[in-house]
């Protein structure tokens, strides 16, 4: 379901559970080396999704690594973004010439408990969410808040290069899922947030599209290829 969610040029691959078999690279095999059995299945089985976006982009496969922030550093003049939770993986990959930056996180569709939820949504978002509950029940609202800041800061983190909270972004849900399965959301840094220096003022808002399916909440965002600050592209980096 995540190639809902992206533009076509944008390579995406999801899995419902895991592959049986798919070769690590050796500093690959290290960082997950003494884990639980789950969590290399999840981390092996995301890096076969991403494996088949290469193999789209007719891009060899290569060992991805955590940079400074934790996410992925990817092959030179390329975007991406990986995701998991219990019984889903999903990765998308795009050429920096098609997407300045992306950003995926899927989430069980299940309620948030309410001392996450403080520590995610602001007043303002509450009242939205309040609304959104009462117009569309069957929807965790709360949870795909979080699902949303989630993958905004997976856009953010490469291309700023800092940290970000949740209350520093707010997000907007558009009027109600789309056929009952999925929707539309715009992410922007809080006025606080913008006023801590350029990087963060020169930031923009960004859309993305979210679905809701098999238990499964997935939110995406692709940010266009001059949509971002150029001093945190791919390509502005020489990457």
């Amino acid at each position: 379901m995540i190639e809902e969610l992206v533009r076509p040029e944008v390579a995406a691959r999801d899995v419902f559970g895991d592959v049986a078999a798919h070769r690590l690279f050796a500093a690959e095999r290290a960082l997950v080396e003494g884990a639980v059995e789950e969590r290399v299945r999840e981390f092996t089985t995301v890096r076969w999704a991403a494996a088949q976006c290469l193999r789209r982009l007719r891009r060899p496969q290569a060992p991805l690594l955590p940079g400074p922030f934790g996410a992925p550093r990817w092959p030179d003049g390329l975007v991406g973004s990986l995701t998991h939770c219990r019984g889903y993986r999903a990765a998308v990959v795009a050429p920096a010439s098609a997407a300045s930056g992306l950003g995926v996180d899927a989430e069980p569709h299940a309620a948030l408990s309410p001392g996450v939820l403080r520590r995610t949504a602001s007043a303002g978002e509450l009242r939205h969410l309040a609304e959104l509950r009462a117009a569309h029940p069957a929807v965790h609202w709360d949870r795909l808040l979080f699902c949303a800041k989630e993958a905004f800061y997976k856009v953010w983190s490469p291309a700023v290069g800092g940290p970000l909270g949740f209350g520093d972004a707010e997000v907007a849900f558009g009027a109600g899922p789309v056929d009952g399965r999925g929707g539309r959301f715009v992410v922007r840094l809080t006025g606080a947030a913008r006023g801590r220096s350029e990087k963060h003022a020169g930031f923009p808002a960004l859309r993305g599209r979210w679905v809701a399916r098999r238990g499964i909440l997935v939110a995406a965002i692709a940010a266009a290829a001059d949509e971002l600050p150029d001093g945190g592209s791919p390509r502005a980096r020489g990457r």
